[in-house]
């Protein structure tokens, strides 16, 4: 099997390679590369540097002001994004709920939200999960009571990533009950300064801020804010799904920690005067690790052909999901090892001074926070548990 891209694709290759070696901030760059979290302002201006060069909404089509690239295109890019280290695009907006409004919306609501998230000057959460609602997302309690020409928004939305750099919040609320607890669930946007909404940050164990609690206490918004249909959020929202579960692969990222993990595996000790590279056992789980990810790749382009000949993210995207979560975890796992006592120190997130020269102590304090992030991946996004099921139901007919 051939699985190099066409010649012809060798130049659009390089004129993205040089955008983030010269145009794209480079300040962003040093600061993601050391570890650190990002503010509000920084994730505006990386995106807001792509949505300049009209390479933010990379997969939207051209007449909702996409490049109108193709798949290939498409995953240069973000091969090119994750080998030069930048900040992964926020995915909530372009990814999410960008083609959820240019597939359902009004046209008002085109013109409200698709150029500002295009652009990168509106950023977005999802407020899906719940206390008591995650991968049984379909019981969810959050309310959307009609209220004349508004609805009215009760309860408290969690894990939601980004929500204190986000702008707008794309939310599922029921708003009537249903024989089936899919039934009765619609799909509303809100402001995150609306009179009523409250943002509680959950702080993870390395000291970062990826994570909110969102709270709602009688915010009113205008019935328009509604997408689609009353009572059709769940249609919308498993169309949504399937985008994001793809989008999980970063084969590009992977890549580039395999990279980082061989430069590290070259200089950290393992024993009298031998190198960890040099440890048949260490090799052996690096290279098995190396395998995967080429498996990961594999299944991905199968996607994404598919997808190219005018399907859709589908059932399989749940492969995806399990592939990418566990070889991401596996990566982590190998570079905390090569890390050694030097992933033991502790090093507050966006305070500390710059990493010493060497690569071991240089890659440790972003490889313990990455091992950290990474435990979560098996149960965001729907469980690996529960993407099994999918599998076995609807793919396997089990």
């Amino acid at each position: 099997m051939d699985m190099s891209f066409s010649p012809e694709l060798e130049p659009f290759r390089q004129e993205v390679r040089s955008f983030f070696a010269t145009d794209y901030p480079q300040d962003i760059l040093d600061k993601v590369r050391k570890g650190h979290s990002l503010s509000t302002a920084e994730v505006r201006k990386a995106e807001m540097a792509l949505g300049a060069k009209g390479w933010l909404a990379t997969a939207w089509p051209k007449e909702f002001g996409g490049p109108g690239w193709s798949i290939e295109e498409q995953y240069i890019f973000d091969e090119e994004l994750e080998r030069a280290g930048a900040p992964t695009v926020t995915p909530m907006g372009v990814i999410y709920v960008g083609p959820v409004i240019y597939t359902f919306g009004s046209d008002a609501q085109k013109e409200k939200w698709l150029g500002p998230t295009r652009s990168g000057e509106m950023g977005w959460a999802q407020g899906y999960s719940e206390p008591g609602s995650g991968s049984d997302l379909a019981s969810l309690q959050f309310s959307a009571k009609r209220d004349g020409d508004e609805f009215v928004l009760n309860g408290h939305k969690i894990w939601t990533s980004a929500a204190q750099h986000a702008d707008w919040i794309f939310l599922l609320a029921r708003t009537s009950k249903g024989e089936r607890k899919q039934q009765g669930i619609s799909f509303i946007c809100c402001e995150m300064d609306r009179p009523g909404v409250t943002l509680v940050p959950i702080i993870g164990i390395d000291g970062k801020h990826y994570l909110n609690q969102v709270i709602f206490e009688d915010v009113r918004v205008p019935a328009e804010y509604m997408i689609g249909e009353e009572g059709k959020g769940w249609e919308y929202s498993t169309y949504l799904l399937g985008h994001e579960r793809t989008s999980y692969a970063r084969i590009g990222a992977k890549r580039k920690m395999l990279s980082d993990l061989k430069d590290i595996a070259k200089a950290a000790p393992a024993g009298g005067n031998e190198a960890l590279i040099n440890d048949m056992s260490f090799v052996a789980r690096l290279a098995d690790t190396e395998i995967k990810v080429d498996g990961l790749e594999t299944t991905v382009l199968r996607i994404l052909s598919s997808v190219a000949d005018g399907g859709a993210p589908g059932n399989e995207a749940s492969i995806v999901k399990i592939l990418a979560t566990e070889t991401h975890q596996a990566i982590t796992e190998l570079m905390l090892e090569a890390c050694g006592r030097a992933a033991v120190v502790g090093t507050p997130d966006s305070a500390s001074p710059d990493w010493a020269a060497d690569p071991v102590t240089a890659y440790a304090p972003p490889a313990v926070s990455t091992y950290f992030a990474t435990r979560a991946q098996s149960i965001y996004g729907g469980t690996n548990e529960i993407q099994k099921n999918i599998i076995a139901k609807r793919v396997l007919g089990l």
